[in-house]
């Protein structure tokens, strides 16, 4: 919203991963505010939601419980509804490419999301969002670590 707001991929032109990822962050951020029909504010150009947009919102959907439940077992001291909403949309969508997406590579959701929030949320909240994948991710690669 801030920057790149003139530039809008042309139809037919394949979306990066980080477009398709801001693409499905800005759709799922806008269900947020009308659950039922979700549309971005009129000034704003549409995202084009390519298929791996598509994977990730379904993910996000599909598995919404879960990664509250993982989210909320994070926050120390705060609850769900305190976070704001730039951020816990950054969080779901990261946590569903984590766990559910094609090539789960926690490295690269973690620092979209990062990302995201910086381009789209206040000044600080990136770190609360780093913090809380990066936990969430040292934890995954605990359990898949073969016993000795």
């Amino acid at each position: 919203m801030k920057e790149e707001k003139d530039r809008k991929p042309s139809m037919g032109k394949k979306l990066t991963r980080r477009e398709s990822r801001e693409a499905a962050f800005l759709t799922a951020f806008a269900a947020t505010f009308e659950p039922e029909m979700p549309s971005l504010p009129a000034d704003e150009a549409q995202p084009e939601v390519d298929a791996f947009a598509k994977q990730l919102l379904a993910a996000m959907q599909n598995h919404a419980e879960e990664l509250d439940a993982i989210i909320t077992s994070h926050l120390k001291g705060w609850t769900l509804n305190r976070v704001p909403r730039v951020s816990l949309v950054a969080l779901r969508l990261a946590l569903a490419e984590m766990k559910y997406g094609e090539e789960q590579k926690a490295g690269v959701a973690i620092n979209e999301a990062v990302e995201l929030v910086k381009k789209y949320g206040a000044d600080t909240d990136y770190q609360f969002v780093n913090g809380l994948l990066g936990a969430v991710a040292r934890e995954q690669e605990e359990s898949v670590e073969p016993q000795c």
